[in-house]
């Protein structure tokens, strides 16, 4: 669970039609001013986390959303602030972005987000970007996924550059597999939706599921879909 001290903040991965992503930079007089961050904001009192991110949206950029995908949970602590970030990418939007609290705005492709300076509580998100909405396959030069139980037979997770996702058979195997270090989850059984819910905010990973259209899978805080063979 979020430390209750933790400020919770929705922001978005905003991609244009030419795949270029909107990042923004923070204004003089706030924390960590000059720094560059995904647009976003804190989630006020009685908000669902898409309630936050459409409101923050409008009232930053002007933009009006349709289907956000979610694509991680994070914790992040600064010096005397903590902050819980959910984290959407938004493909699909009415508006020209434009800049409404202050800040610069600017584009950028794929190369040249990699070399910003973004927020530390940001940085993360870079790698889950490059996971597909569908897994079709068990390796490519992005990802890995591999079973529960060779998985689990490991003393220690070994980093590499390719993202390691985990096979699960449940939201038990699921959340041990993140605990242990798994980098996405992709489930091999449908979980009923208030399960599939839960398990998602509890995980600090990308969530693959099965039996749902893609857009009902969002709806329930998964990532994507999963159509690797279990």
């Amino acid at each position: 669970m979020a430390s209750t001290r933790a400020l919770h903040v929705a922001a978005a991965v905003v991609i244009d039609r030419r795949g270029r992503v909107l990042i923004a930079q923070r204004p003089a007089g706030k924390h960590m001013a000059g720094a560059w961050e995904f647009p976003g904001g804190k989630i006020e009192p009685g908000e669902t986390r898409r309630q936050g991110l459409a409101r923050e949206l409008a009232e930053e950029v002007g933009i009006t959303i349709e289907h956000p995908r979610p694509l991680m949970r994070l914790e992040h602590a600064y010096p005397g602030r903590a902050v819980l970030l959910d984290v959407f990418v938004v493909r699909r939007y009415h508006g020209k972005p434009r800049s409404l609290d202050g800040q610069a705005l600017r584009w950028c492709d794929r190369k040249a987000l990699r070399e910003a300076r973004l927020l530390p509580a940001d940085r993360p998100i870079l790698a889950a970007l490059r996971l597909p909405e569908r897994l079709r396959r068990r390796s490519t030069a992005c990802y890995t996924v591999e079973d529960f139980e060779a998985f689990s037979r490991r003393s220690r997770l070994q980093r590499t550059p390719r993202l390691q996702g985990v096979l699960c058979a449940d939201a038990r195997e699921a959340e041990a597999a993140a605990a242990a270090g798994a980098q996405f989850l992709a489930l091999c059984a449908k979980l009923a939706g208030a399960q599939l819910a839960a398990l998602c905010e509890r995980v600090r990973v990308p969530v693959f599921v099965r039996g749902l259209a893609l857009e009902r899978a969002w709806e329930q805080g998964a990532s994507g879909i999963n159509a690797v063979a279990g």
